[in-house]
């Protein structure tokens, strides 16, 4: 078989295709853009219940010191520092991003949390990592900004001790019917404006609505987990499906 990339490929960037090998430099110039503004950007699209959920997150997470965490698409930092504020053994902050990876150091040195965390640039598709060598292996609203969805879960799988963790929190698909309009109408119409009002920047979280909407849903997310290797699958629906943390084990 060849590595040599597919040009006549295309896959979703959003809702538009686009070639294969043009999704990745097309995704980091989103969060180029909207790095500065991330946080912020989170509590627009959730308002503000993100946080919330990120909470949830890091009890499934069940952080020991005896533990370590890959925090994958770690971005600015929240799922790392939780897991060391809750106790957490070593964390590895990993993004592809070094705009977003600059801002996660520059509020952990804020913080005082540099001691036990690692930093590394990285896609999650192709790991610097050796095998069986995390016990945790996080990723929160970042797998729907991959290529490769498949390859990351197969990564996290390979870089998992036996009797390790995965959990992934991202935006899912709402199963309350009520909410369904008023969260479409948040998504497509006031986000993107919100956007260009705030970070002068409409066109990213354009996209980034429209990734939420082409990500798997609970379902299906779970079945590409267990393609991947991973067992236990199991996922926790948070604000009506809004967004859900999907869990597996490497046994």
């Amino acid at each position: 078989m060849s590595d040599k990339p597919d040009h006549t490929a295309s896959i979703d960037f959003g809702f538009r295709q686009v070639p294969l090998a043009d999704k990745k430099p097309m995704v980091r110039a989103v969060f180029d853009s909207v790095a500065p503004k991330y946080d912020l950007m989170n509590d627009l699209m959730s308002l503000g219940i993100h946080r919330l959920w990120k909470r949830v997150f890091n009890t499934t997470l069940a952080p020991s010191r005896h533990h370590t965490l890959l925090d994958l698409a770690g971005g600015t930092g929240d799922i790392s520092f939780g897991w060391l504020a809750s106790g957490g053994g070593p964390a590895i902050l990993s993004d592809i991003n070094p705009s977003m990876l600059a801002v996660g150091r520059d509020r952990a040195i804020a913080r005082g949390l540099v001691g036990n965390l690692t930093f590394l640039t990285a896609d999650a598709e192709k790991l610097p990592l050796p095998d069986r060598s995390v016990d945790r292996v996080s990723m929160a609203f970042g797998l729907r900004n991959c290529t490769d969805k498949a390859a990351v879960l197969a990564e996290a799988r390979r870089v998992l001790k036996p009797g390790g963790r995965f959990a992934c929190l991202e935006f899912s698909r709402v199963q309350v019917a009520a909410l369904e309009p008023v969260y479409k109408a948040w998504s497509f119409q006031v986000l993107p404006r919100l956007g260009q009002a705030i970070a002068g920047d409409a066109d990213s979280y354009q996209y980034l609505a429209e990734s939420i909407r082409m990500f798997p849903d609970q379902e299906t997310l779970a079945a590409m987990m267990r393609d991947a290797g991973l067992a236990r699958v199991a996922f926790k629906n948070l604000s009506g499906g809004i967004a859900a943390i999907h869990t597996g084990w490497r046994l």
